[in-house]
């Protein structure tokens, strides 16, 4: 059964991030097809990039960033919650994107994105990013607006017309990342 993570991508306080990504994850929980565990990067707290070489070379010098790469090695896709901050990503989420290359290779990511315009143009950059990570993104996005989806901006109230289109995106996920099975296999023989 694939093992899915739920990446909260925002460690702001007062972030709507929580909320969104909890919604997610009870979403998911509901379903009998994988496993869903909710990665906050609170809880892995990385520095700015500060291993010596580059991360496609794999030869991690620092704890925090084996550590990372041992939690994003354990999964078999991702779903990324991330706000739009001027027009673009967290850097917070960049930064733990960047730590890290053969643990993301030949994973399926979806993505669940809020802002004043659903945060659509945070996940066009992400979907460039995954790309060189060599995580195959999936078409179907969830974009959930500030206004149409948040009380007074803070407290955030789906609506139920959100919940198909979230399903679509994880049965997506969930189709790749078993898609990609072999092709993480293989390169584990290698290894």
């Amino acid at each position: 059964m694939p093992k899915i993570g739920i990446i909260l991508g925002s460690t702001r306080p007062n972030r709507n991030g929580e909320q969104v990504a909890r919604w997610v994850l009870d979403i998911a929980a509901r379903r009998t097809d994988a496993r869903f565990e909710l990665l906050d990067l609170r809880d892995h707290p990385l520095p700015h990039l500060d291993e010596p070489m580059p991360p496609s070379l794999g030869r991690y010098q620092n704890e925090h960033t084996r550590q990372w790469a041992d939690t994003i090695a354990s999964f078999d896709g991702f779903v990324i919650v991330t706000p739009e901050y001027n027009h673009g990503i967290p850097g917070v989420l960049k930064n733990a994107l960047d730590f890290l290359y053969a643990e993301w290779n030949n994973k399926a990511v979806g993505f669940v994105s809020y802002g004043g315009v659903g945060g659509v143009r945070a996940v066009e950059q992400l979907r460039l990013v995954a790309g060189e990570l060599q995580l195959a993104d999936v078409r179907q996005q969830v974009a959930l607006s500030l206004i149409t989806e948040f009380e007074n901006y803070q407290v955030f109230k789906p609506g139920d017309y959100n919940v198909p289109a979230l399903n679509t995106m994880i049965d997506q996920v969930i189709a790749w990342s078993a898609a990609l099975a072999p092709l993480r296999e293989s390169r584990a023989l290698v290894a």
